[in-house]
């Protein structure tokens, strides 16, 4: 008959049990999806057609219990819950005197594998250089002080792709030795490291990713209290340490179940999402829109002539109607620079969406631009200009027309129903990031 052993051990003192009863609930309801938003979302998904958006948001869950993202109200919550359970279960559990070690380690067993889970669909964006894309042009044509400390971050850890390169492939790595008991500790103790630090930056620079980094540094702890108190006493004390003696043993059916879990696990979340997501590096950049813009348009212009009302304006430092430059996207966004105060959609969450309508990347953290994507009318040369920001309903049509290769002139009616006739010249504008890349840039070394 086939069984799994535990080999014996010392029976749990009382408070002992309450305790990890209170640890047990608390966590099992953190791992596990409670939201029925999760299953809709799983169950809706078709497995033929899966992208790696969908997979990284499943992935990504955690339980809350209002709209937005998670809170430590939530956590607060759930520890209520997982003491009332406690309670019931210390009263139906009276008077028994076994000790929990299997059930502790059935619970290792779920963080370790919802732990690697949510390291491998970070680090998978990483590794391909996803997560923090590089800088869009309007980015390039922003002045550092126009950001939050968030997007200053990730604009940073953009234009270094093969440093985010190998914090994804230390992640994938960190990932791949908690699936596996032997090594599991040593993953959760150089995760505790890696993702300590990510939970200091969250805080340092405002992002909104600190309430999950140390969701997930709460999973490492678990997992590295089993060894915890052996690396303690022969790492720090320096003292005789005997190994652990507790070791589940599988038989029969349940050994090979297990190893077919483990590997659809590997082959689903490795090697699938791993080629989904390299390919979406090549196709669908998920920070971005992917719908093309005007053809041959992408760059920066200079606001050469800006007439409103049939009066020109001059250029000004002052005046918030006249525009200063227009940025062109590869993509359908156009970016204006002018003195009129933009609305700063102060969003710093990390989301990972397939429609283009909620990629705002581009948009979050930055001032001194206003955002509009568009739709070209090719027959009759129009431009339906929509603004980014998601509360605004601000959208109007212009005209346009391409004299030359380096111009676009602009005509239509905008913002109070003002006539505008703007004529763009496109600027030759290199930039450095690029040129040292492609070795037309010389670096001097810094001397210490």
């Amino acid at each position: 008959m086939s069984n799994v052993t535990f080999g014996e051990t010392p029976a749990w003192k009382d408070y002992e049990k309450i305790g990890f009863r209170i640890v047990f609930i608390y966590f099992l309801l953190q791992a596990l999806p409670l939201d029925w938003k999760f299953y809709h979302c799983l169950f809706t998904t078709s497995l033929f057609h899966l992208h790696y958006e969908d997979i990284f948001n499943l992935a990504n869950y955690t339980t809350r219990f209002a709209a937005g993202p998670a809170t430590y109200l939530d956590w607060a919550i759930l520890l209520a819950l997982a003491i009332i359970g406690a309670g019931i279960w210390t009263y139906l559990d009276k008077g028994r005197t076994h000790a929990y070690n299997a059930t502790f380690y059935w619970l290792r067993v779920i963080l370790r594998y919802r732990l690697a889970l949510s390291v491998l669909a970070y680090g998978f964006l990483k590794f391909f250089a996803l997560q923090a894309p590089y800088p869009s042009l309007s980015s390039l044509n922003t002045p550092y002080g126009d950001f939050t400390r968030w997007k200053l971050f990730s604009l940073s850890l953009g234009i270094v792709p093969s440093y985010e390169l190998f914090l994804g492939l230390v992640e994938i790595i960190l990932a791949i030795l908690l699936l596996f008991r032997r090594t599991a500790s040593i993953g959760a103790f150089i995760f505790l490291i890696f993702c300590g630090n990510i939970f200091m930056s969250n805080l340092a620079y405002e992002g909104g990713d600190q309430v999950y980094s140390l969701l997930l540094i709460s999973f490492a702890l678990v997992v590295f209290s089993f060894d915890a108190q052996r690396v303690v006493r022969l790492l720090i004390l320096q003292q005789p340490t005997a190994a652990a003696t507790f070791k589940p043993v599988f038989e029969g059916v349940k050994r090979y179940g297990r190893l077919t879990l483990k590997t659809l696990f590997l082959l689903f979340f490795v090697v699938i999402y791993g080629i989904k997501t390299g390919v979406g590096a090549k196709q669908d950049v998920y920070q971005y829109p992917t719908t093309p813009g005007l053809t041959a348009s992408k760059g920066l212009y200079n606001v050469a002539t800006f007439i409103v009302n049939g009066d020109t304006l001059a250029y000004s430092p002052t005046d918030t109607l006249r525009w200063n430059n227009v940025v062109f996207e590869e993509w359908n966004t156009i970016s204006i620079r002018s003195n009129k105060p933009a609305p700063i959609d102060a969003n710093n969450q990390h989301l990972v969406s397939g429609n283009n309508a909620e990629r705002l990347y581009e948009i979050e953290g930055t001032n001194g631009r206003h955002y509009y994507s568009y739709t070209v009318d090719t027959t009759r040369q129009l431009l339906i200009l929509q603004n980014r920001l998601p509360q605004s309903t601000e959208s109007f049509s212009l005209h346009y027309s391409r004299p030359d290769k380096n111009s676009i002139i602009l005509s239509g009616i905008a913002y109070s129903r003002d006539s505008i006739y703007v004529v763009l010249e496109k600027v030759n504008k290199k930039y450095l990031l690029e040129e040292v890349a492609n070795g037309r840039g010389r670096i001097r070394t810094l001397k210490l």
